[in-house]
């Protein structure tokens, strides 16, 4: 422990930009896959059911990753996991980019997305002692710039697809540049991991659950507006589908501003102030979305949510690194793997509420269970 707390004293703006980088990155392939997902359809020759199965594959191969990656940082490093991690994801890309079979598809899916949930912990474990060792709040700007790298390569994928290069060659382009970019920081990346004691799947503390259900709830709700605002637009509020995109667009851009700010937001409002105002302003953007009968007004309302969301989830990942009662490294794989069950589940769950009931309905659950987080957050701030 004494060796960890020598590593963070020497931490340096070179690390600190590496761990930048190491949020961007992951950012950038995860945001490339969306615009090769049509032709991936259509060169497979399947329905909308089978790529529900083949969007399923991803998040499964994060969650199946993610409880082991404590384990292996610890043996090898931050620097080690992100470079093989980001080196495996460029490659799935690439093959995700060509190929024509569907169970090819399920194989490079898997691949890519456990080569995603092992970026995911890992930057998320680097953030944490990078955060700790230079003594300030950068948990919400590291995960603005991978909402920052979302946005970017899924305008250079959808750029140079636009200009007519093959799916191929545009994620050959988008993947040389992760390539330099990541040897270029990877230099500077924190060669040594968290101490992670006992087994591969240690036992959460109950506090380590609470952080991982609020991130579930987080996920659940930003998810709700990946998958469903666009359809809410279209079939709720009669928006012309070409044009019912920008209700997310707005969404992930007001998000990606309230992170890139969290780091002089936190500290100014207090994690409790930006956990419960947060979660407020998000569920009156649901109700507004949903009960007043405008598109501009369901614009609005979107804007709010993603404003209040942009910042719980880098509070509870920054919460877990610094309690006491659980390694902090199998704290964040917790933490992220109950997580991504948000984005897993979710979809499917307000797509069966939905048809239990309205859409209308099944987006208002979601701002619903923020009470959940709002109710929680005294105890939250407590064990920080």
């Amino acid at each position: 422990m004494n060796a960890i707390t020598d590593h963070l004293n020497a931490i340096s703006r070179r690390n600190l930009a590496a761990s930048r980088a190491a949020f961007f990155l992951p950012g950038v392939a995860m945001g490339a896959w969306a615009p090769l997902v049509p032709f991936a359809k259509e060169r497979a020759g399947i329905g909308d059911g089978e790529l529900g199965i083949l969007l399923l594959c991803l998040g499964t191969g994060s969650m199946c990753m993610m409880p082991f990656v404590a384990k292996i940082v610890s043996k090898v490093g931050c620097r080690a996991t992100m470079i093989a991690a980001m080196l495996g994801a460029v490659l799935a890309l690439l093959l995700l980019s060509s190929a024509s079979e569907f169970y090819m598809l399920v194989v490079f899916l898997l691949l890519f997305g456990g080569c995603l949930g092992t970026a995911d912990v890992t930057m998320n474990l680097q953030g944490s002692m990078v955060e700790r060792g230079l003594g300030r709040s950068l948990m919400s700007g590291f995960h603005g710039l991978f909402s920052v790298g979302n946005i970017f390569s899924a305008l250079v994928m959808s750029g140079l697809l636009w200009v007519g290069l093959s799916p191929f060659s545009a994620a050959f382009v988008l993947c040389a540049l992760v390539l330099a970019l990541l040897f270029t920081a990877g230099r500077h990346m924190l060669p040594y991991g968290e101490r992670s004691d006992g087994s591969m799947l240690s036992r959460p503390t109950p506090y380590v659950l609470l952080l991982g259900v609020l991130c579930l709830i987080a996920f659940l709700v930003e998810g709700s507006m990946l998958d469903w605002s666009a359809v809410f637009l279209n079939t709720v509020r009669g928006m012309d589908i070409n044009h019912s995109g920008i209700g997310f667009a707005l969404f992930s851009v007001i998000m990606a501003i309230g992170r890139l700010s969290g780091d002089w937001l936190v500290p100014k409002l207090t994690e409790r102030v930006v956990i419960v105002g947060g979660s407020c302003l998000a569920s009156i953007g649901m109700v507004v979305a949903i009960f007043v009968d405008n598109q501009f007004a369901a614009l609005g309302g979107f804007i709010l949510i993603g404003a209040g969301i942009a910042n719980l989830v880098p509070v509870f990942c920054s919460a877990a690194g610094k309690q006491g009662a659980m390694p902090v490294a199998m704290a964040l794989s917790t933490v992220n793997a109950i997580g991504y069950l948000g984005i897993l589940m979710g979809p499917a769950v307000i797509g069966f509420v939905a048809h239990l009931t309205t859409l209308s309905a099944a987006l208002m659950m979601t701002g619903a269970l923020l009470l959940i987080v709002i109710a929680t957050s005294s105890t939250v701030v407590k064990r920080v």
